[in-house]
């Protein structure tokens, strides 16, 4: 199901380290909306998808989300390689660092660590599509936010590119919703179902 290459789907190449910028970025890794969340999501929620090509697309872009994830992690791991201890100091990396040292670790930017919460699998195709266009559109807002924050051209770069990607993604799950809903018994769309409501 899933071929791996041993390159990235975009090169990350950051000349300078930035532990206060590894330390917002690092929540695209282990975060709430981050993409750790959104491969696990689509993953286990193409289980219950109906029709083949939703299994598909969730297959996807569940697996494109993983290779995104390691993105984020080479991007924090090139932030935070030969920091001087001043540089941790800083840029509020300390308490990071005792942690964690300079390893990836998978945490929002406040600290939290990953927890699965975070991420929706109800097992109905309506509700499942929604949720993933809100999660897309969701990482999108934080791609912006860091792109807010960056001073380095070289994460810039790979942060639009990121950011793009979740762009298509949310108009690919406006796409499958679309298709779902011609598929399914339209009494049965957005909550009107014959059998609860009389």
């Amino acid at each position: 199901m899933f071929m791996y290459q041993k390159k990235l789907q975009y090169p990350v190449r950051i000349k300078n380290p930035n532990p206060a910028l590894a330390k917002a970025i690092i929540t695209q890794y282990g975060g709430p909306d981050g993409e750790l969340g959104a491969s696990l999501r689509y993953l286990s929620q193409r289980f219950s998808m109906p029709y083949p090509e939703l299994k598909g697309l969730l297959t996807d872009i569940g697996t494109e989300e993983l290779g995104h994830l390691e993105m984020i992690g080479a991007i924090v791991h090139q932030l935070t390689r030969n920091m001087t201890i001043e540089q941790i100091k800083d840029g509020g990396f300390a308490d990071y660092f005792v942690d964690h040292t300079a390893g990836v670790y998978a945490t929002a930017a406040s600290g939290a660590p990953f927890n699965a919460a975070c991420f929706a699998v109800k097992g109905d195709v309506i509700a499942d599509l929604s949720e993933d266009m809100a999660a897309e559109q969701k990482a999108r807002v934080t791609y912006d936010n860091i792109l807010r924050l960056s001073d380095d051209p070289d994460v810039s770069d790979v942060i639009r590119f990121l950011r793009e990607r979740e762009i298509v993604h949310y108009q690919r799950f406006g796409e499958a919703l679309r298709l779902a809903s011609e598929k399914l018994d339209q009494k049965n769309i957005y909550a009107i179902n014959p059998a609860f409501d009389r």
